[in-house]
């Protein structure tokens, strides 16, 4: 009876015990739902009086909301100004837009087109020479690329600006990305000659106001020296117009420049690799009494009617002034008289 009476009463007292922590347990969690609460309450506080604000209302949120949109608006009629017709927004929409497809298209394609490589299977080409450096066919225009290490028909050179050569698939990509670059440069500086003119103005009037600033400074303490007349922004601004455009006007100097000397390769029907050598062909015939004449010219007109690949009117529209991925003639293993020539080619020599 009294073993049983201890166990009774121990387990009375772990009982007791066990409730008593139920009881603690739950007063504390009580304690910290509650100070959370409080926490969360008081956050909330300070957070709606930084942003209490009595003026406020549906209307001045909206406004603070289509802000940005104001903004956007403001600065882009700022750009075409306020003399401008629609007529003339709309043409620089367009021009701009057309100019900008043709540059990205082809400069995308000439760097992603191969140029074109000959067979390595000495069977597969008849009556050709072989090259002495990596030992395999050579057709006729075709030339080997020390950069590349390897043959490429009717090669131009070797681009840097490509990582590429420049050969019969994507010599049209070439020229074509050249002329649409230099286009854009000479519509950039001529539509922002204006701007170019009042941001030189502007950076003119900061130096000399910046002069008579520091000379009116140089009397007087550092308490009463002005403020600059123009800020951060400003200067940056104009100094960032001027720099602009005479990078545009740069480019399109130098780049145009290139682009009529294939332009003129392109009249004649040559490359510039056989510029040189129907040079140095040219001369050695002349001394004998001879004539040199370009097996790979039909006439300025259809030498430009082959490199763009023009064989019908439409395809000036479709192949020119507009992107096309349409292939050159022939496989630049063989130079057979395309359909769009009907003049024949001239003999080689001529005496």
């Amino acid at each position: 009876m009294a073993g049983m009476r201890s166990r009774q009463r121990m387990f009375a007292a772990v009982m007791r015990l066990l409730l008593k922590c139920l009881r603690l347990g739950r007063r504390r969690r009580f304690k910290l739902v509650r100070q959370a609460e409080q926490l969360w309450q008081y956050g909330h506080l300070c957070l709606r009086s930084l942003l209490y604000n009595s003026f406020t209302n549906g209307d001045v949120v909206l406004d603070s909301l289509f802000e940005p949109i104001y903004w956007l608006v403001d600065h882009v009629t700022r750009w075409f100004g306020v003399t401008y017709t629609p007529a003339w927004i709309c043409w620089h929409l367009a021009y701009g837009h057309w100019n900008l497809i043709m540059i990205v298209f082809h400069y995308y394609m000439a760097i992603t087109t191969s140029p074109g490589h000959p067979p390595q299977a000495k069977d597969d080409l008849t009556g050709v020479s072989i090259c002495r450096k990596c030992i395999a066919p050579k057709p006729a225009r075709t030339h080997h690329c020390s950069i590349c290490n390897r043959c490429v028909l009717k090669m131009d050179h070797h681009c840097p600006w490509l990582n590429n050569c420049v050969g019969h698939y994507n010599h049209r990509y070439f020229f074509s990305f050249c002329l649409f670059m230099t286009m854009g440069c000479i519509y950039c500086s001529i539509s922002g000659w204006e701007m170019f003119r009042d941001a030189y103005a502007a950076i003119e009037r900061m130096k000399l106001l910046e002069k008579e600033r520091l000379e009116v400074a140089a009397n007087q303490t550092y308490y009463q020296t002005p403020p600059p007349t123009f800020s951060f922004h400003q200067r940056a601004f104009h100094k960032s117009v001027v720099y602009l455009w005479v990078l545009c006007s740069s480019v399109a100097l130098a780049l145009g420049a290139l682009t009529l000397w294939h332009a003129a390769l392109i009249t004649r029907g040559e490359t510039s690799i056989e510029r040189h050598i129907n040079k140095k062909e040219r001369q050695r015939l002349q001394k004998k009494g001879k004539v040199f004449r370009n097996p790979y010219s039909y006439g300025g007109w259809d030498n430009w009617k082959v490199f763009l690949g023009v064989d019908v009117p439409r395809h000036w529209l479709t192949r020119v002034l507009l992107p096309s991925p349409h292939l050159p003639h022939g496989t630049g293993l063989s130079w057979d008289l395309p359909p769009c020539v009907t003049k024949q080619r001239a003999p080689l020599l001529a005496i």
